[in-house]
């Protein structure tokens, strides 16, 4: 039945057409998508969001596309919200309850497609209820994020509970590279190998790119004659920002360090590193450390006008923020986690440190080298740069996520 639907000769529900663009038919016209997300623009804070931001539209030139997100109120979405009364619950209980909610919208669409497990029990319950294939796209594992128990308590069972159940019910899963295909299939062995797809995170080439204003630069007061060091993410054990604020006591004093830090997943880990960042600057000089999100347009500039950007994370799926950091022409030093090596080629558009749970100040020491290796050639550091803009030009586009994911969609549609 649902093969037949895909091929539009089988009855569907009334649904909002979009245009599709010419010489696409074969990706799949008349399919409609229900696509589940917590994170969805404006309210997006970290990489899940940034996807599904960039993913969307490029979707909705190829099948019908219904969003249902968390959050106010969306002119090109439907939001979702914990059910009244939950207020004092477990985060992972208000969830479920948006979940439900998500749930019962989904009349009426041919497949549920979710992404991370704060929408991955309500593409499996619409799996149950109506009958259709859910696909589902891996960012992140919950085993692999044991801290998480810090942020959620007892929830983190349940929202392991959660992921688990909707992955091995799941019609096809996306993972976001082939490391983190290899953890789809570490973590859930019970999977068929054949239900797992890769189809890798881009970038948009037009949004990110090297510009010449200064003016976010000026006004946090870093110079931007001077080499400077780039940190964007959230405050939580898997960026690793607590790595980079002890390694950045051996860089080079003469360069600046930046780090965009904001969203802490817990009071302790925001106190701890408020904690860690004055102490660094009490010792140098040139620590800059902005805690609000910043605006595309502002993380632009300072990705352009940094020397190196640094992602020092110590589980990663593929990274998004080393491909915007790579289109706007800047260097990368990373750790060699996840999905990171498939993006930053080590030599050619940046350095990978190598990372050992066991042996963090190894880690600290080698993301200060690496740091430094790239500050003292700064001919090097700018022709990695790029390197790292025209690979993200070339292998990178969203265009090419989307027909991906069409496909995936096919694929779980003939069961």
């Amino acid at each position: 039945m649902w093969a037949l639907v895909a091929l539009g000769l089988a009855p569907r529900s009334p649904a909002r057409r979009i245009p599709v663009r010419p010489g696409r038919s074969d990706y799949g016209v008349g399919v409609r998508i229900g696509l589940l997300t917590r994170e969805y623009p404006p309210e997006v804070y970290g990489g899940a969001g940034v996807h599904v931001g960039y993913l969307v539209p490029r979707l909705r030139e190829l099948v019908d596309v219904d969003v249902h997100c968390f959050g106010g109120p969306r002119e090109d979405a439907t939001a979702h919200n914990p059910a009244a009364g939950l207020e004092q619950a477990n985060p992972a209980l208000r969830t479920l309850s948006a979940d439900l909610s998500m749930t019962a919208a989904l009349t009426g669409v041919d497949i549920a497609h979710s992404h991370t497990w704060y929408a991955n029990h309500a593409g499996q319950l619409a799996q149950v209820l109506h009958g259709i294939p859910h696909v589902i796209t891996a960012h992140s594992l919950e085993p692999r994020r044991p801290w998480k128990a810090e942020q959620l308590g007892g929830g983190y069972r349940l929202s392991s509970w959660v992921e688990r159940t909707a992955y091995l019910a799941a019609d096809a899963i996306i993972a976001v590279s082939e490391g983190m295909r290899a953890d789809v299939l570490d973590c859930y062995p019970e999977l068929a190998p054949d239900r797992v797809h890769v189809v890798r995170n881009g970038i948009d080439a037009t949004s990110y790119h090297p510009v010449s204003e200064v003016d976010t630069l000026v006004e946090h007061g870093i110079d931007p004659a001077k080499p400077t060091v780039v940190f964007v993410g959230r405050i939580t054990r898997q960026k690793g920002v607590g790595h980079l604020v002890a390694a950045a006591h051996r860089i080079d004093p003469t360069a600046q360090v930046v780090l965009c830090a904001g969203a802490p997943d817990t009071p302790e880990i925001a106190e701890e590193t408020r904690a860690a960042v004055a102490e660094l600057a009490e010792r140098r000089g040139g620590v800059f450390w902005i805690q609000r999100m910043l605006r595309q347009t502002e993380v632009r500039q300072l990705l352009s006008h940094a020397t190196v950007f640094v992602c020092p994370s110590v589980y990663e799926p593929l990274g998004i923020v080393n491909l915007e950091a790579m289109a706007c022409g800047t260097a990368v030093v990373a750790s060699d986690v996840g999905g990171i090596p498939e993006v930053v080629a080590d030599g050619e558009t940046g350095l990978l440190v190598p990372y050992d749970a066991d042996d963090e100040p190894a880690f600290r020491a080698g993301l200060a080298d690496a740091v430094n290796t790239l500050l003292s050639d700064p001919d090097r550091a700018a022709a990695m740069g790029a390197a790292g803009r025209a690979r993200a030009e070339r292998e990178f586009s969203w265009a090419s996520v989307a027909e991906q994911t069409v496909r995936v969609y096919r694929t779980a549609l003939a069961g």
